[in-house]
């Protein structure tokens, strides 16, 4: 099944912007009906099984993963700063997934409270900018709410 990773701060972020996407594409797309988003794509996490993996938990999950199949530790190559370090960790992560695990990622959702700190956003861009174009496609995403989450519902 299609699968879009979602990263959060918190489970309340997730399934607050799972449901707006769920609700947008419903809206948007005349022959799409609520009932059949179960078939056509799941919100996962970088873990499988999990439906959705958070910012704070990155560097723990990249070591997860490291030691279980044996590949060395997922680094950022310094280009880029903060949140774009994670996100490009994220992103590599999720190639590793799509060819040795053979899912089938299709999209990956930052979900990320500025905190009045704007350079959070500018470096995610940053990175979706270097690796847009990367095979196989990845659509990347970015939710920032730039007073809190809560303001979106």
């Amino acid at each position: 099944m299609i699968e879009f990773v979602v990263i959060v701060e918190s489970s309340a972020d997730a399934r607050t912007a799972t449901k707006l996407a769920d609700r947008t594409l419903v809206q948007k797309i005349d022959w799409l009906d609520a009932e059949m988003l179960q078939h056509l794509y799941q919100w996962s996490g970088l873990e499988a099984g999990t439906e959705n993996s958070c910012w704070k938990n990155i560097d723990d999950i990249t070591k997860r993963f490291a030691d279980q199949f044996k590949f060395p530790t997922i680094r950022s190559n310094g280009k880029f700063k903060s949140d774009g370090q994670s996100a490009n960790k994220i992103i590599k992560l999720i190639s590793f997934l799509q060819y040795k695990q053979k899912r089938e990622i299709k999209a990956v959702i930052f979900i990320r409270d500025l905190d009045n700190q704007a350079e959070r956003k500018k470096h995610i861009e940053q990175v979706r900018s270097k690796l847009i174009n990367q095979q196989p496609k990845l659509a990347i995403i970015i939710g920032t709410a730039d007073k809190m989450r809560e303001a979106w519902v």
